[in-house]
């Protein structure tokens, strides 16, 4: 790694070679998989297989205002406008192949877990019945007891031995338990050093400006199982500590006034909007209920460990325990108030939204405001509603102040 480096310089360098080691795979007649984004890519890197992720892929298509044109040929195939952005983004590509925010190449096989959403399983069933390709699908039950049941772990441990075999079929080669063991260990590793980063938002002021957070999560979906991912981390942890230690907050020209979560994903195509108001207002956002999604830590060698890691994630647990969790998030960070993406293409997560909310205010006291957008396609947020949430925002935690 080159010396005096920023993480930022880094992570750019790192999702550029991402994207060109998969192209050039792909010309060398390797294989290269689609996977969606807190998949068990450990079993990918033990077998040295390329992988891409069409998530962070229509995302990075998103926040560069590009996503309108892919949405407008998915829908005009007959895709309904109520499905996932990130689908309609990613079908559109399929076809089209050409995007400003960079290309990827196709797939020789999919790999699919719905952890993170069930109606990712039909987006992919349907990629792989157009391309006519092998689809490897991860089937993690929804939690609806407070924790992980046993009889759920060793359901996806099931899964992930047979994902093994299927593998094995696909490439032809063997699998290496030996190399298995090492990329867990980087994995659990990476996972936790990501974690020990978005934590250091916690102190006061907070040196992270959360909307950076955003740019670091598309490394924490495709580096996780990789030395480099490791190491990023650890840099972009000395970065943060070393601006604590400074009394440096997440901004030079003025401070942090009010300190809120963001709950949800990112409005990509609005990505500069949705950060100047808050910064307008001095409001910074020091964290998200997405960090520890990806903060998946377990045991080298121990499968079981894997297996309940990766179906403990937010989006795939109670509503019990996504109450507690944010309660925890307010206390940890010292939030002031609460921001909730109605996000258009995550219905999972935004129906339970307005219990969570109301949960989480009565037991906090912290107040908390809604907005409605989407996160890659452009006609389902307004500006104007976003500013006058805010602005409302600002007036309950101003008040709360006042209160003591």
């Amino acid at each position: 790694m080159a010396q005096n480096i920023s993480s930022k310089e880094l992570l750019g360098q790192l999702l550029a070679k991402h994207y060109d080691d998969a192209l050039e795979a792909k010309k060398s007649g390797e294989l290269v998989a689609w996977s969606t984004s807190i998949a068990p890519q450990e079993l990918l890197e033990t077998m040295g297989i390329q992988v891409v992720y069409p998530e962070n892929h229509a995302a990075a298509i998103g926040a560069r205002k590009g996503s309108q044109e892919f949405i407008d040929y998915s829908e005009g195939n007959g895709y309904s406008i109520d499905l996932c952005s990130y689908a309609r983004v990613n079908l559109g590509y399929m076809n089209l192949k050409e995007s400003s925010a960079g290309n990827i190449p196709m797939p020789d096989f999919i790999f699919c877990c719905n952890n993170i959403c069930n109606t990712v399983i039909k987006w992919y069933e349907n990629i792989a019945k157009e391309l006519h390709i092998p689809m490897i699908l991860f089937d993690l039950p929804f939690n609806h007891t407070y924790e992980v049941p046993d009889h759920s772990v060793r359901y996806i441990r099931g899964q992930f031995e047979n994902a093994i075999a299927q593998l094995e079929q696909i490439s032809g080669k063997k699998f290496d338990h030996d190399r298995f063991k090492e990329v867990m260990k980087i994995s659990s590793e990476t996972a936790t050093w990501w974690k020990k980063a978005t934590a250091l938002a916690a102190a006061k002021p907070s040196p992270l400006n959360g909307f950076d957070l955003f740019n670091y999560m598309a490394t924490i979906v495709c580096m996780r199982g990789k030395r480099e991912g490791l190491e990023l981390f650890k840099l972009w942890a000395e970065e943060l500590q070393a601006k604590i230690d400074l009394g440096q907050g997440p901004w030079k020209d003025q401070e942090e006034k009010y300190r809120v979560m963001w709950d949800g994903i990112a409005c990509w195509p609005y990505l500069s909007d949705t950060y100047k108001v808050l910064k307008k207002n001095g409001i910074n956002m020091v964290t998200s209920t997405y960090p520890d999604s990806w903060t998946i830590v377990y045991e080298s060698d121990d499968l079981d460990g894997m297996a309940k890691a990766y179906s403990s994630n937010y989006a795939n647990r109670s509503l019990e325990f996504g109450v507690d969790n944010i309660v925890n998030i307010v206390n940890e960070f010292s939030l002031d108030g609460i921001i909730y993406h109605s996000n258009r293409s995550c219905k999972l997560m935004d129906f339970r939204q307005y219990e969570v909310q109301r949960q989480v205010e009565a037991r906090t006291g912290v107040g908390s405001v809604i907005f409605d957008g989407d996160q890659t396609d452009p006609r389902a947020f307004s500006v104007a509603q976003y500013e006058t949430r805010v602005q409302a925002l600002v007036e309950m935690m101003e008040q709360r102040k006042k209160r003591g």
